[in-house]
C-alpha cells in the first residue's frame, strides 16, 4: 500500500471483532513507536499494552464506552516527563515525541489491516490508577487495537487552502 493511500485509509475504529492480534502484528507496531523520532532522540515515552479480557470493569473507569474494552488490545503511550528534551525558550517537547510515537503505531496497524481509535478524552486520574503509573509518568493517549467490526465512516477534513500557509502567514 502507497503511503497516501495508507493514511487515507485509517479511520478510527469504534468496533472490533474478537479476533485476538498475532503477537508478530503487536510486535511490528510496537517497533514502529520504538522508531519514531522524538527530540534530541531521548524518547521520554513508554508503552502499556493492555489485555482488557477480565479486566473490563475497571478499564471502564478509564473510559467508559463499551467499544474501548471490546478491542483485544489497548495501549496507553505516557510522556516520561524528567526524559523530555526543553528548547532554550522553555518549551517541552515530551507531549510532541509522545504523539509522534502513537501515530507511527497507529499508521503501522492500519499498514497490518488492524483498527486504532486515537482516544485523549478519558480520566487521567483513573489511568493513573488502574494502570499503576509512579510519580513523573504521564498518561497522553490511549488506542484500541484490534480487527475493525465496523466500516468506515467518511473523513471530514479541511481544504489545503484552510491550513497551509507559504512563506508567511
Amino acid at each position: 500500500m502507497e503511503f497516501l493511500e495508507l493514511v487515507e485509509s485509517r479511520y478510527s475504529v469504534r468496533g472490533y471483532k474478537s479476533t485476538p492480534v498475532e503477537e508478530e502484528k503487536l510486535q511490528q507496531v510496537l517497533e514502529a513507536a520504538r522508531l519514531a523520532p522524538t527530540a534530541n532522540n531521548r524518547q521520554p515515552f513508554r508503552l502499556i499494552v493492555i489485555r482488557p479480557e477480565g479486566r473490563e470493569a475497571e478499564l471502564r473507569r478509564i473510559y467508559a464506552l463499551d467499544w474501548f474494552t471490546q478491542a483485544p488490545v489497548i495501549i496507553c503511550a505516557c510522556a516520561v516527563a524528567e526524559e523530555g528534551w526543553v528548547r532554550m525558550d522553555g518549551k517541552v517537547y515530551v507531549d510532541v515525541d509522545v504523539t509522534i510515537a502513537m501515530d507511527h503505531l497507529i499508521l503501522a496497524a492500519r499498514s497490518l489491516d488492524l483498527g486504532t481509535c486515537w482516544i485523549a478524552d478519558f480520566d487521567p486520574a483513573a489511568a493513573r490508577e488502574v494502570l499503576g503509573l509512579p510519580e513523573g509518568v504521564e498518561p497522553i493517549v490511549f488506542t484500541t487495537l484490534g480487527y475493525p467490526a465496523v466500516a468506515p465512516r467518511r473523513k471530514r477534513r479541511k481544504p489545503l487552502a484552510e491550513i497551509v500557509r507559504y512563506d508567511r502567514w
